[in-house]
């Protein structure tokens, strides 16, 4: 279900994002929109994606989810409505992984990759993303779609 994980540095990564703060049970009905919302306004400005979307989670709670839906860039974007320019800082120590398969076993995945870091005796830091590098867009067969999960480390 996931890829052995590893322990990696990342770079830091200009971004096109959006902000969203929803009720959990919301969250299959805003990516969809903030996602393309995103991508139209990267096209209105002639800027290209420097890879694949990815969602960084800044706060969960049972209720709740605080995160960004991002697209990289290699030039800043002009804040339009909702879509603002950031950047996803470097970070050393960031645990990573990929899970191949549908979205609806993600929360499987993400419990694996949580008992490998405590396992290794690591704390996670509060914030975590998800790389959507091979998912709907490439075809129907959803056992071939591939999440990148990153945690960053405390120690």
């Amino acid at each position: 279900m996931i890829d052995t994980p590893r322990i990696t540095d990342t770079a830091a990564q200009w971004v096109a994002f959006i902000h969203l703060t929803i009720p959990r049970d919301e969250i299959r009905h805003a990516m969809g929109p903030g996602i393309s919302e995103v991508f139209s306004v990267l096209k209105e400005q002639d800027i290209k994606p420097a890879g694949p979307w990815f969602t960084h989670h800044l706060k969960m709670t049972p209720e709740q989810f605080d995160f960004e839906i991002c697209v990289p860039v290699l030039t800043p974007v002009t804040p339009t409505g909702r879509v603002k320019a950031g950047e996803l800082a470097a970070r050393k120590n960031v645990a990573h992984t990929v899970y191949q398969g549908p979205y609806e076993g993600m929360g499987e995945a993400w419990g694996k990759f949580m008992g490998w870091i405590e396992a290794n005796g690591r704390k996670p830091a509060p914030d975590l993303w998800e790389v959507y590098s091979k998912g709907p867009e490439s075809g129907d067969d959803a056992s071939q779609w591939r999440t990148e999960l990153f945690r960053p480390l405390l120690d």
